[in-house]
């Protein structure tokens, strides 16, 4: 048996349509909503198993990744999140990139030399690599609208993977790239009136239209703080919003808080664009929180808790 395992959003699931077209391959799929990200221990390796892994963090995975490796079965790992201590093994081949400015599609696009360029754009749009994939849509030669048409793909494709588990999602994330390995390039997609992208885009544009009717709870020159109700449509919205927040607002840190069903909150910080570090580093600072430098969250912040969360955030930026 062969798993895949990849992150429900935008690039673990850009990231995998890469490596399975230029490889195709029938393996277990194995994912989830974006926050799930502790993969590897789902998984029961039997005898002769192999792994690709991507997007998920090392260091969230590490004791099942060593587990893996000391049966001897081989693991190809892509990320760049948060790795710790990377294990040296013969099996492993980890290919971890920490700048702030690639994302786990664009690892896989150098490591496939360019093969599949178009969709790791439209990957580096989704996670809201926005000037760095303007960068490569020029070099690219692409025009203004392909670019925009790639950006809202892979915005789409992301605001997919936000929920706090599968029944919150348009579309489970495993049959998400399933339906999207049939199109060699994302501007087949567009073509195709029967793609997902259709779908998800008439149901973002109605779950941000009640997000933009919320007022700020918190705001500063620092940091701005939104409070979103316990449904399902904040749930989803709640990560890319952060994203569409931040753009808007370069020179400041956001944070969009969901309310769950615990009493407390889900947490999407975003950096300032104009200082793209210290994300992860905060939110890890808070139990059941991690992330990379620019874009991190907490799974579950106690109420008690918000005001040193904001502190700390004003704090760091400040």
């Amino acid at each position: 048996m062969h798993y895949d395992i990849f992150n429900g959003d935008a690039d673990g699931i850009i990231s995998l349509i890469q490596l399975r077209l230029a490889t195709p391959l029938d393996s277990q799929l194995v994912t989830g909503v974006k926050r799930n990200i502790q993969l590897l221990k789902t998984i029961s390796p039997a005898e002769e198993d192999s792994f690709t892994v991507l997007d998920i963090s090392m260091e969230k995975n590490t004791q099942p990744l060593i587990d893996i490796l000391d049966k001897g079965l081989t693991v190809f790992y892509a990320d760049h999140h948060r790795a710790g201590d990377i294990p040296q093994h013969d099996n492993l081949t980890a290919l971890i990139d920490l700048d702030a400015n690639m994302c786990t599609a664009l690892i896989i696009d150098q490591h496939l030399n360019g093969q599949y360029h178009d969709w790791a754009i439209c990957a580096a749009y989704g996670d809201n690599l926005i000037a760095k994939a303007d960068q490569l849509c020029e070099a690219a030669g692409y025009t203004k609208e392909q670019a925009e048409q790639l950006k809202e793909l892979g915005t789409l494709i992301n605001y997919n993977g936000y929920g706090a588990d599968l029944s919150d999602l348009h579309f489970d994330p495993a049959e998400l790239f399933q339906a999207l390995l049939k199109y060699p390039s994302p501007f087949d997609v567009f073509a195709d009136k029967s793609s997902p992208y259709y779908a998800l885009q008439a149901a973002y544009q109605d779950d941000l239209e009640k997000a933009l009717a919320i007022p700020a709870m918190h705001s500063s020159d620092t940091l701005s703080v939104f409070e979103l109700p316990d449904q399902k449509w904040s749930r989803r919205i709640s990560g890319v919003y952060g994203n569409l927040l931040a753009n808007k607002g370069p020179k400041s840190a956001f944070a969009v808080l969901t309310k769950n069903a615990l009493g407390g909150y889900l947490v999407s910080l975003r950096a300032p664009l104009e200082n793209k570090q210290g994300a992860g580093d905060i939110c890890s600072q808070f139990e059941t929180g991690g992330g990379r430098a620019a874009a991190a969250g907490v799974n579950h912040l106690p109420v008690t808790t918000l005001e040193k969360f904001i502190g700390t955030v004003e704090s760091y930026y400040g």
